[in-house]
């Protein structure tokens, strides 16, 4: 069995997916004519905006439940891994994926809110397989995305946030991993079973709030630590290209872990992200492909670099060589994974360090979770737009629960190597179709900066752009 596993991961994160990843951000980037760059004061001012209604969420919310998303496991324990196996210069190639994913994080976002549908009970639904079947015409592409995710969020990704969660857990308190399983699928169950409100609510309040408690840590470790800063960064760049003395062996596993954690943690490209973006109450589509894009740096460039420099800044990882052995040793016994993170709070926070990341990491993991629930749940609304499957739903909830418990109890290895195999399918699925269906959401973004030349606030008019099939946003719907 695990020989089977790590045969398809290995076909599925094969090098073309990797230069895909890489090639679609740098396309998107010349296409939207770096909108990630230009529109950056715009981002923020939209994340702040209000706008929610009874069919959708605000703009903030959006975000912080894509936050939730964005934000896990692949924060701290993905951003260790990368340094394991790729070495230093792996977090250059995680921060390249984040700048050129942004772009792709506008296009896929900005899609799903052009083609959202209300459900049954009036509550905006998108995401990739809406727009797949609406504005590429091909169900069966969309049927399989929405198999294929519904396999992935609510079966393959939970496993490993809560993996993560009882290393943690084990390393700081000697909780047993049983013991945290049963305290995440009793608070999972709560919040799953209250619906899209519930899990918009409990995003907003957690994920800024353990975000910048973390951030605030790294500042002040990093400040700690002040002298050791500027060789970080050079050990970063050096490595990043194979520069570094002994970390030539892993100049292509830098480059290949980079973009494997960083499209793990920033999920951009992966079809995510859309999810969330379809359920905020805009005025143009537009509007929240470019909150959506910032969520990526806040992802990426802050929590992910946050893990990255208390870890290299106190010096406490190992780099593992490709052939076995280890190129560098700070922390033997350690195994890879949040234990590294843990090492460097407790370096500088004696008997309070293990704690905190553990803390944090739980936070981090359970919303993840929690986004995953809601993503699974989105395309089970997908499949049942034209029947009623009820069952459907409560099929799920019980699965992610007993995910959630299969992963609190599997090897670290394991966890991984399932969550990485649903990233990558999601990734070849959404990649291929954004490329093919770029041309609604370029439209978009060259109305809503016609209309913000203007001094307007950008109103959504498909009929005048030409975009067929967005009915939601028809003046006449």
């Amino acid at each position: 069995m695990e020989t089977i596993v790590n045969t398809l991961n290995s076909v599925i994160w094969s090098p073309p997916l990797i230069w895909l990843c890489l090639g679609a951000g740098l396309y998107f980037s010349v296409r939207t004519r770096f909108v990630q760059v230009r529109q950056l004061g715009e981002m923020v001012r939209l994340m702040l905006a209000g706008g929610k209604s009874e069919a959708g969420v605000s703009s903030f919310q959006a975000l912080a439940m894509s936050l939730s998303g964005r934000v896990g496991i692949g924060n701290i324990a993905g951003v260790a891994t990368a340094i394991a196996f790729g070495g230093p210069g792996a977090v250059f190639w995680m921060w390249v994926v984040a700048f050129l994913g942004a772009s792709t994080a506008y296009i896929e976002s900005t899609l799903a809110q052009i083609y959202k549908e209300k459900d049954e009970s009036g509550r905006y639904r998108g995401g990739p397989a809406y727009y797949i079947e609406k504005a590429m015409g091909q169900r069966w592409y969309a049927w399989l995305f929405a198999i294929v995710t519904i396999i992935a969020a609510g079966f393959l990704l939970p496993g490993v946030q809560a993996n993560g969660i009882a290393a943690a857990a084990q390393n700081a308190w000697g909780i047993a991993p049983a013991v945290t399983a049963a305290i995440v699928v009793v608070g999972l169950g709560f919040i799953i079973f209250g619906g899209v409100k519930r899990i918009a609510r409990f995003a907003e309040i957690v994920v800024p709030f353990m975000a910048l408690a973390y951030i605030l840590v790294a500042l002040v470790i990093m400040f700690l630590n002040i002298s050791a800063v500027p060789e970080m960064f050079g050990l970063i760049l050096r490595s990043a290209f194979g520069l570094e003395a002994g970390m030539g062996a892993v100049l292509g596993l830098a480059i290949e872990w980079g973009v494997k954690r960083g499209i793990y943690s920033n999920e951009a490209g992966q079809g995510t992200g859309p999810h969330h973006a379809a359920a905020a109450e805009v005025s143009h589509p537009a509007k929240q492909g470019l909150v959506q894009a910032f969520s990526v740096y806040v992802d990426t460039l802050l929590v992910c670099s946050a893990t990255a420099f208390m870890i290299l800044s106190t010096g406490m990882y190992n780099v593992i060589a490709p052939a076995g052995g280890m190129l560098f040793e700070a922390l033997p016994g350690i195994a890879v994974g949040p234990g590294y993170a843990q090492a460097a709070v407790e370096s500088v926070l004696p008997g309070y360090g293990a704690g905190f990341v553990a803390l944090a990491l739980f936070f981090f993991a359970f919303t993840t979770i929690i986004a995953y629930y809601y993503m699974a749940e989105t395309n089970i609304a997908y499949l049942n737009r034209r029947m009623h499957r009820p069952w459907m739903v409560f099929a799920l909830r019980i699965a992610i629960l007993a995910a959630v418990t299969f992963g609190c109890m599997r090897t670290a290895e394991m966890a991984w190597t399932l969550g990485d195999i649903g990233v990558g399918l999601m990734a070849w699925l959404n990649i291929v179709a954004i490329l093919i269906l770029q041309k609604p959401a370029l439209l978009a973004l060259r109305d809503y900066e016609a209309q913000q030349t203007q001094g307007l606030d950008p109103t959504f008019d498909p009929d005048r752009l030409g975009i067929r099939n967005a009915d939601l946003w028809r003046k006449d719907s």
